[in-house]
């Protein structure tokens, strides 16, 4: 058995740095090639000031400059505004001419994965699928909280593809899904928003028993009285799942590519909150091929007491990730390819 999980870095993971101007998109790119994280996600709405109208020569510009740091492309974030129309949604006619036009620019950057809003219709996608498979470019629906894997809005998708017989279409999983723990940077954030230290810890101990979320709401709402922060960190619990992670295993043949979510990493390069310990090894048995891809976005939670450092957060997961996959694959006797 052979695995072959690659090393990447979204940079959505900057958007701190980035928008308060202390990196630029080299930066990051350069950064994320310092610690072999060589596959860039990109997103081009927020990333090419010229979206969607890059010339040849800018393209050109794209993937050398990515090319000079040793690294690739590895997956394009694509939006679909269907309010876009100022009176109006959008017809779907106009939604599959605008994820045409993404596939169009996806396969002038040398990418063969798009990333796809969770809710972009399974039947529009299926209009897409020929231009997809013409373009080369696999569409996958971003699997993102509180969707699981086993959701049916998601298992529609599959469905669609398995219909159409297409390996251009299916997921994209964002790690989000496997929240096993409330993160402590949710938790401390609340509090200082004037949750009740005793009504925070509750609310993780119900997550942590894994109750129905709106059990939990109705409890701190009514129940206890629960003031706008602490009623508002239970409500976070809506997006905060534990998905089964022995499941993974069986959507293999459904996605290239997974977004890395995460809010903080601790000083041993551990994750508090997002169980990849028990997700890296099942991908690693099914012999998963395809770019875990750093998504950080803890900087919310953290900026109001003190700076955010992305580039330290993001290098922590990529020891973390190292580990993992080294481990597993000692395990399950296979051989990284780096």
């Amino acid at each position: 058995m052979t695995a072959k999980i690659h090393r990447g870095v979204s940079l959505y993971s900057f958007q701190e740095e980035m928008f308060l101007g202390r990196m630029t998109v080299e930066d990051c790119v350069s950064f994320a090639a310092s610690i072999g994280a060589k596959g860039i996600e990109v997103l081009p709405e927020q990333n090419m000031p010229t979206f969607p109208n890059l010339t040849d020569a800018q393209v050109e510009e794209w993937k050398e400059m990515v090319a000079r740091h040793g690294c690739h492309f590895t997956a394009y974030d694509m939006f679909l505004d269907t309010k876009r129309r100022k009176d109006r949604l959008m017809s779907d006619d106009e939604q599959v001419e605008s994820i045409k036009r993404d596939l169009l620019l996806c396969n002038r950057l040398g990418i063969r994965n798009m990333r796809v809003l969770v809710f972009v219709r399974p039947d529009i996608l299926g209009r897409c699928v020929p231009y997809a498979e013409e373009m080369d470019v696999h569409m996958g629906v971003e699997v993102h909280a509180p969707w699981h894997l086993e959701h049916a809005w998601i298992l529609r998708t599959i469905e669609e593809a398995d219909r159409l017989n297409t390996k251009h279409l299916g997921i994209l999983p964002d790690m989000g899904i496997f929240m096993k723990h409330y993160p402590p940077a949710f938790r401390a954030r609340f509090e200082r928003q004037g949750a009740r230290p005793e009504v925070a810890q509750f609310i993780v101990d119900q997550h942590e028993a894994k109750i129905m979320c709106e059990y939990t709401i109705y409890e701190v709402a009514v129940k206890m009285g629960g003031n706008k922060a602490e009623i508002a960190m239970a409500e976070t619990l809506r997006h905060a799942p534990y998905a089964n992670p022995k499941r993974i295993g069986d959507y293999v043949p459904y996605f290239r590519h997974i977004q890395a979510k995460f809010y903080e990493m601790n000083e041993d390069c551990t994750d508090p909150a997002i169980a990849y310990d028990e997700v890296i090894p099942e991908l690693v048995k099914a012999g998963w091929e395809g770019t875990l891809s750093s998504e950080y976005e803890g900087n919310r939670w953290i900026q109001d007491v003190h700076e955010v450092d992305s580039r330290e957060q993001v290098r922590r997961q990529h020891v973390m990730f190292e580990r993992l996959i080294a481990d597993a694959e000692t395990k399950f006797g296979a051989k990284e390819q780096a």
